[in-house]
Formats: C-alpha cells, sequence, structure tokens
C-alpha cells in the first residue's frame, strides 16, 4: 500500500528539481497544478498519485538522445527505429522505467502507467492517464497556441457546473481535439507518428461520434 503525503510530495519537488532546468521545473510544477485541478473535478481520491505523476513526467526530458538509449538498455527497453527517430517520446518511457528503480516508494501502476503514456497517449487510456496526459498540455506555463486554445476550450466551458456524464463527455472531446491537434502538427513538421497516437485518437472518435462541433 502506497502512502503520498503532503511531506512526500515536497520531498520529491526537491529531489526532481535537483535534476532539471529552471525551466522544466516550472513547467512541471504547473502540471502539479493542473493535475491537481482536474482531480478536484473526475477523481479527487486520484489526486495524492496523479501528483506524484506530474513531479516524475518530465524527469528524463531533457537528456540527450544518446542519454535516453543508454537508459533504455539500463532499464531493457527496446527501442526500434521509428522510437529512435522520434526522439521527444522517449522521456516518456525512460523516466516511467526509472521510477520502480529510483523511487520505490511511488512505484504505483498508476503512477506509472500516467507517466508512461503522457506524451503520446494510447488506445482506451485510464483515466488517471487521461488527466496527465490534459495536465501535461493546459498547464498554465504553455504558451503555445494550440495549448492557449485546449486551455480554454476545456476550462471555458465551466466543467465544474456539469452533471459527471456531461464532465467525463467533455474530457474526451478535449482530448479528441488536443490529438487532433497533435497529428496536425507532427503531418506539417513531416514526422514520424506514432501508432499508439492515432489509436488513442480513434478510440475517442469513437466515444465522441455524436460532436460534431469538435473543432478540427
Amino acid at each position: 500500500m502506497i502512502e503520498i503525503t503532503e511531506q512526500t510530495l515536497a520531498s520529491l519537488r526537491q529531489a526532481v528539481g535537483k535534476r532539471m532546468s529552471p525551466a522544466r521545473l516550472t513547467h512541471t510544477l504547473a502540471v502539479e497544478d493542473a493535475v491537481a485541478r482536474l482531480c478536484a473535478l473526475y477523481c479527487p481520491q486520484e489526486e495524492p498519485l496523479l501528483r506524484a505523476a506530474a513531479l516524475l513526467h518530465d524527469l528524463t526530458k531533457e537528456l540527450r538522445l544518446d542519454g535516453q538509449i543508454e537508459l533504455a538498455r539500463t532499464y531493457g527497453l527496446v527501442l526500434t527505429e521509428a522510437d529512435i527517430a522520434s526522439p521527444k517520446t522517449l522521456h516518456a518511457r525512460t523516466a516511467a522505467a526509472l521510477i520502480p528503480v529510483e523511487f520505490p516508494h511511488l512505484a504505483h501502476p498508476t503512477v506509472i502507467g500516467a507517466v508512461r503514456w503522457h506524451t503520446v497517449g494510447r488506445e482506451d487510456m485510464t483515466l488517471p492517464e487521461q488527466l496527465l496526459y490534459l495536465a501535461d498540455y493546459i498547464d498554465a506555463s504553455r504558451t503555445f497556441q494550440s495549448c492557449v486554445q485546449l486551455r480554454r476550450f476545456f476550462w471555458e466551458a465551466h466543467p465544474e457546473a456539469m452533471s459527471p456524464e456531461e464532465r467525463l463527455q467533455h474530457l474526451r472531446r478535449t482530448l479528441l481535439l488536443s490529438f487532433r491537434m497533435t497529428l496536425k502538427d507532427l503531418v506539417r513538421e513531416g514526422a514520424l507518428i506514432s501508432p499508439e497516437t492515432v489509436a488513442a485518437r480513434n478510440a475517442l472518435l469513437l466515444l465522441c461520434a455524436d460532436d460534431a462541433d469538435v473543432g478540427e
């Protein structure tokens, strides 16, 4: 049984702060705040776990490609040529892999899963995985146009005033819009697209089939 207290989270903030740049730490703390706010709407009981996941999600983000490959080898991760060609996604896998080794007191499936899938997503994401993915996209530190647009789309709809069913559908619609934005950006950049991202988008599209007003 894992117990995550405010003292646990405070110690974790200090630990991760020593391993990332000030800019990355600012983003990380903003994601923690964002995921706590989302948990209040969707799953208050998961807040401590997801705040821990938020603090750990970018722990290896600033490593160069050779560092990511070395970590992958250390933790027994098999990388394909497509993985190597998409280096920005590797940190999710390496960060998730190091949690049981370097932070065993936080090695809960919810934490590891949320960190593992916060970048590319996957088909049938769990609710905690969805919340960290969204928090990473719309946290207050994000200034990219798509991030600002998605943040407004989610919060200006006032999800706190919705019924539980309406709120869940709003989350799905927001995630679908996020994947559409991501896919457009990847196509425009001529970058490889993870099959997991396509699967995540398709699964959400089926769940939101009646929502014609979700922006393209």
